[in-house]
């Protein structure tokens, strides 16, 4: 089915929000309902499941088809099946092939969604030349605050935001994949999001699939605008396990391997050209923060400036690693193409 026709100010927007545990019932219907709530409605949200036939029939009954269709704008939900390999960028593919609005925005299945969040992608949209349109993702902590030791420069370790990315609307290389919008135009000229790079359930957490996606898609439109709206806020629940120091360690080695798979997919010149100024500017300005905070007795100042250098080596040892890997497997990245909308 054809996406339906939308100025340029005022596009339809099809919600994609992947799922793949049962663990996570309630923070899935939280995500619907944070999209339906939504001051400026959305034409769908679709509901992706990873190879969980449990889940997916569960979630087909909670969201009866026709019933929605009743409750009017933004409130109609469709369930899919991944029709890909297991993970996150080939449930990501499905959702967009499926969809029938001009921009598709992804949203995480443990995050919600501020009432604007929607209105603010759209604003960014008036300008023709823009493709992709990210936001600002805040965690919510399962302990209720921040561990001491925890810096704000490492927060995309649980999926956030972190210090370092420049505030308002700005031009980015990047948008971050679990609060972000296309055009539907973008994954014609580039393709979907590479499998092979980002997440597949609980196994090691990967990345970076939506860096590879976006360099890609600036080299298929050398004029496109990439943008970040800071006023476009979701809100990520970050569990118990990842406040912990185990979880950092294995996610900033996760982080280099996905890096070197970006670098042999689209070049280590784009593939690390914002990594080169994070690790340059942004970190060694967090160690001294720290290092003063600890010289000023204030919690967590030393931690906090020991974990942004164990983040920094554990990252390179796995970028070291996954870049000896990668050459000698040879792998190489196909993204699927996608379509141009279909029934789910």
């Amino acid at each position: 089915m054809s996406a339906p026709a939308a100025s340029a100010a005022s596009p339809a927007f099809s919600v994609v929000i992947c799922a793949y545990t049962e663990d996570r019932w309630e923070d899935i219907l939280a995500a619907v309902s944070s999209v339906r709530a939504q001051s400026r409605p959305a034409l769908e949200t679709l509901l992706v499941v990873d190879h969980n036939e449990a889940l997916r029939e569960r979630l087909l009954k909670e969201y009866a088809q026709g019933e929605d269709r009743e409750h009017g704008a933004g409130r109609e939900v469709r369930v899919l099946a991944n029709a890909g390999p297991r993970g996150l960028s080939a449930g990501r593919n499905t959702g967009i092939a499926a969809s029938r609005g001009e921009v598709v925005a992804f949203l995480d299945d443990d995050a919600v969604a501020e009432r604007d969040w929607l209105r603010h992608f759209a604003e960014g949209y008036a300008d023709p030349a823009v493709v992709a349109v990210g936001g600002r993702t805040v965690p919510v902590w399962a302990s209720g605050r921040r561990p001491d030791w925890f810096p704000e420069e490492f927060d995309w370790v649980v999926g956030c935001t972190y210090r370092g990315l420049p505030p308002g609307r700005v031009r980015v290389r990047n948008v971050l994949g679990g609060n972000a919008s296309f055009r539907r135009e973008a994954f014609t000229a580039a393709g979907g999001f590479a499998t092979g790079i980002g997440r597949d359930g609980d196994q090691r957490p990967l990345g970076g699939e939506e860096t590879e996606l976006c360099i890609r898609l600036s080299r298929a439109r050398p004029g496109a605008v990439l943008l970040i709206d800071d006023r476009a806020v979701i809100h990520h629940r970050v569990p118990r396990p990842r406040e912990h120091f185990a979880y950092f360690r294995t996610r900033t080695y996760a982080e280099g391997l996905s890096k070197a798979l970006v670098a042999r997919s689209v070049g280590a010149q784009k593939g690390l050209e914002s990594e080169r100024r994070y690790a340059t500017r942004v970190l060694p300005a967090g160690v001294v923060r720290g290092l003063r905070d600890a010289v000023l007795a204030r919690p967590g100042g030393a931690g906090r400036a020991g974990a942004i250098v164990a983040g920094v080596l554990s990252a390179a040892g796995g970028y070291a690693v996954g870049s000896v890997r990668a050459r000698r497997s040879g792998v190489a990245f196909s993204p699927a193409p996608v379509g141009e909308g279909a029934h789910g």
